[in-house]
């Protein structure tokens, strides 16, 4: 996840502490199109989890409207806020697409690994490979023997059970780049410069990340986050599960990243709790998955925004 390359730190302790709220509490509640969140919400409640199994037994179909979806999420959910009332973190990730290849040769060098530790392809820039090793999946435009190209997914297939450590707080520690301004971009360009020391920047994390290649049938179907399910962009957030329990509906209210700022239209949205990642640790901590291609990519770099948020957690269970 790029959050794993951008967060610098994290906060201790990820015991939420949710406490009550009033719908009226959640800023813009009301005016975010609820209703295109259905299909993930049916999704998710073919296996539902056990506080939600009696609610998803009651879930309609599909909403005719907007207007119709609040009020049947308000009509069997009760809002709580989660955290202090301090401001959280909001950063963004998303699903990176390299060139790859079977077999290496002397453009496809960089390999990536199997968990038995046996290359599974091979990239042709070891940047990227940095690059997916943060993000933990992404899409490959496979060079066949023949010539041939097809669009594949490589997923996240176990790690070596050592400790993260951001390669941006390294260069930051460095001297090599300014606080706050570790993005990826100025990662790259760092090592133009560097590049004598790409060695000694991949050295700086431990954390080694193994692949498995999977078959990519819809482009359209973004990667499968720590709950089994295709993540949906801008919808699927990542989540420290010890304070918020995979699965949970959440009001979520920042704000989108602007090029050359922090941004500040207003972010407010229903998203699911559907992913995790190391860095995204405490209550008021998530990743927001923002999809594919080169505006997600750009988006998820600039994302470091103010969150808050709260659960919205069926009206008959317990809360966690």
């Amino acid at each position: 996840m790029l959050a794993l390359w951008l967060a610098l730190a994290a906060p201790a302790g990820a015991q939420a502490r949710w406490q009550g709220a009033q719908w009226a509490d959640l800023p813009g509640w009301g005016e975010d199109a609820a209703e295109q969140l259905w299909p993930q919400l049916r999704q998710q409640c073919t296996r539902p989890r056990p506080p939600w199994q009696a609610w998803c037994r009651e879930l309609p179909p599909a909403p005719v409207d907007r207007l119709q979806a609040h009020a049947w999420l308000m009509a069997t959910l009760r809002p709580f806020r989660v955290g202090s009332e301090a401001p959280g973190l909001l950063t963004g990730y998303f699903e990176p697409e390299l060139a790859a290849s079977r077999q290496p040769s002397e453009r496809f060098q960089v390999p990536l690994l199997r968990p038995d530790g046996r290359p599974l392809l091979y990239l042709d820039d070891a940047v990227d490979a940095m690059l997916l090793q943060v993000q933990g999946s992404g899409r490959v435009r496979l060079v066949e023997a023949d010539g041939r190209e097809q669009l594949r997914r490589v997923a996240w297939a176990g790690d070596n059970r050592q400790p993260f450590r951001s390669m941006a707080r390294w260069l930051v520690e460095q001297g090599a780049l300014r606080e706050g301004q570790a993005s990826w971009s100025a990662v790259r360009a760092w090592l133009v410069h560097h590049p004598e020391r790409l060695a000694e920047l991949r050295a700086a994390n431990p954390r080694v990340v193994y692949f498995r290649e999977e078959p990519l049938p819809d482009p359209d179907t973004g990667p499968r986050g720590a709950m089994g399910w295709p993540l949906t962009p801008e919808r699927s957030v990542a989540v420290d599960p010890r304070a918020v329990p995979h699965g949970t509906l959440l009001w979520l209210d920042s704000t989108r990243p602007a090029p050359g700022g922090k941004g500040g239209e207003p972010l407010r949205r229903l998203v699911l709790a559907q992913d995790s990642g190391s860095a995204i640790v405490g209550p008021v901590r998530a990743d927001f998955f923002w999809g594919w291609g080169e505006e997600a990519f750009a988006q998820a770099g600039r994302t470091q925004q103010p969150l808050r948020w709260w659960a919205l957690w069926p009206k008959e269970a317990p809360t966690p």
